[in-house]
């Protein structure tokens, strides 16, 4: 069982580029990939998305794709020579027909304006590429682990709720059948009388008799926390499965409670609901 919270970081270096990759994952009830990658890497963010989808079914993601030069090799300095020799070739003129004196020397390459332009290196987009997938695949291990670990807490605790959702559907069983017995002695007693005892028209035997037994609801009941146990230890993303189990489970208490309204049963009931509502909470954070 994965929870959908978690966070994972990795980075690759690469002919002095470092790529640093960051993904966490929250709650959310659909998939929702939310990324931020630098323009170089438009032209494959597509691809990201795909391999995040192959390893994520449910949850906010957010994905950090930062990259920046090692040592400042993301741009170079350049000087316009062709530029620089009409600069020379201009004031050598001048010189000669104005008759100027005065030597030329290095201060010229400072004060001349648009001798130097810095270019920006062009983007080893292959190298990269694979750079970047391997960071990836890193930090969706780390992030997969992280989830993994949460998921086994919640787990826990809601293994602790289905084993008192177990121990109150045997209770319910239990007291149905005591209250069964208790109305067909009732019932008989009446019988035996050639009438019912006072009160007995608005008594427990005329309920039992109108709505009849919930010995099938409560195999159903125990039946759905049987498959809610088992779906803890399933592998598979379970959070909408689990959900949906205890829609049936919340079912079947409702009508064993519609059908059986005995203090004894509603409490059971109400203990039984209890126990779903924090499951359930816990279920927005499954996978």
């Amino acid at each position: 069982m994965r929870s959908m919270t978690g966070y994972g970081e990795a980075s690759q270096q690469v002919r002095g580029t470092k790529i640093t990759i960051q993904v966490r994952s929250l709650n959310h009830r659909h998939l929702d990939l939310q990324l931020r990658v630098p323009r170089e890497y438009l032209a494959f963010e597509e691809d990201i998305r795909k391999q995040l989808r192959e390893r994520i079914t449910r949850g906010r993601v957010d994905l950090f794709v930062n990259r920046f030069a090692v040592k400042g090799t993301e741009r170079a300095l350049e000087l316009d020579e062709p530029l620089l020799r009409q600069y020379l070739g201009s004031i050598k003129a001048a010189k000669k027909k104005f008759r100027l004196a005065g030597d030329l020397d290095v201060a010229l390459l400072t004060s001349g304006p648009d001798l130097f332009r810095v270019r920006e290196l062009e983007v080893d987009a292959k190298a990269e590429r694979e750079a970047v997938f391997q960071a990836l695949g890193s930090a969706l291990r780390k992030l997969d682990q992280s989830r993994r670990r949460e998921g086994s807490q919640l787990a826990a605790d809601m293994q602790l709720q289905i084993d008192h959702l177990k121990k109150t559907s045997a209770e319910i069983e239990a007291r149905a059948a005591e209250i069964g017995t208790r109305l067909a002695k009732s019932s008989g007693a009446a019988k035996e009388g050639n009438g019912a005892p006072r009160g007995d028209r608005n008594g427990e035997a005329q309920v039992w008799a109108f709505k009849g037994d919930i010995n099938e609801e409560v195999v159903r009941l125990k039946t759905h926390v049987a498959a809610l146990a088992g779906a803890l230890r399933e592998s598979v993303p379970v959070g909408k499965k689990i959900d949906f189990m205890l829609q049936e489970i919340q079912r079947e208490l409702n009508t064993i409670s519609s059908k059986m309204p005995q203090l004894e049963v509603v409490q059971l009931v109400l203990a039984g609901k209890e126990r779903v509502e924090k499951i359930r909470e816990q279920t927005q954070n499954i996978e």
